[in-house]
């Protein structure tokens, strides 16, 4: 004799899995970028790159043709129920609902990066942005962040300037750096 098995006793392998159709916006992202960089990477001219045998179109397009790839790749695979396993390393919980607050300030502060980056240069807005971002992410050590946002905007800005040749905007500190 057998004891009738427990309704709650069904092991995961056989559970209906769940799919998470919030996912195709991922996969809409990743078909519109990489559109958009197909699309104009055809309309690139040759210019300057006449001489060079791989030309300014092969990388873009590339990368956009792999993006469309795995955008079609992932629908299929959000398609099939696929999901990613819980990394067991974190003490994240998966069904706790997502810290809006800190996405806001965070976009918030990238936008006050874009639109401050020319009135006050790479040098400040790098410094503000690092340190900005620091301190909303949780690190309550402001003169720390603030040292470590100005070596590392000041170090870009000059790494980018003198190592590379790049002119990053220096704002209010023009003529100063």
């Amino acid at each position: 004799m057998t004891a009738p098995a427990e309704p709650s006793a069904v092991s995961a392998d056989t559970a209906p899995k769940r799919r998470d159709y919030a996912q195709f916006v991922v996969c809409a992202v990743l078909a519109v970028i990489g559109v958009f960089l197909v699309v104009d990477a055809l309309s690139l001219s040759e210019g300057f790159a006449k001489v060079d045998p791989v030309g300014p179109r092969l990388f873009p397009l590339v990368i956009g043709g792999g993006l469309l790839v795995l955008s079609v790749v992932f629908a299929v695979a959000i398609l099939r129920g696929s999901t990613g396993d819980a990394d067991s390393g974190e003490d994240v919980d998966p069904d706790s609902p997502g810290d809006w607050k800190t996405v806001g300030l965070l976009v918030g502060l990238f936008v006050v990066t874009i639109a401050l980056v020319d009135f006050l240069g790479w040098a400040i807005i790098g410094t503000v942005l690092f340190a900005g971002a620091a301190t909303i992410l949780g690190s309550r050590h402001w003169v720390r962040n603030i040292a470590i946002g100005a070596v590392l905007g000041f170090g870009s800005f000059y790494a980018f300037y003198v190592g590379l040749g790049i002119p990053l905007p220096a704002g209010i500190l023009d003529g100063i750096l």
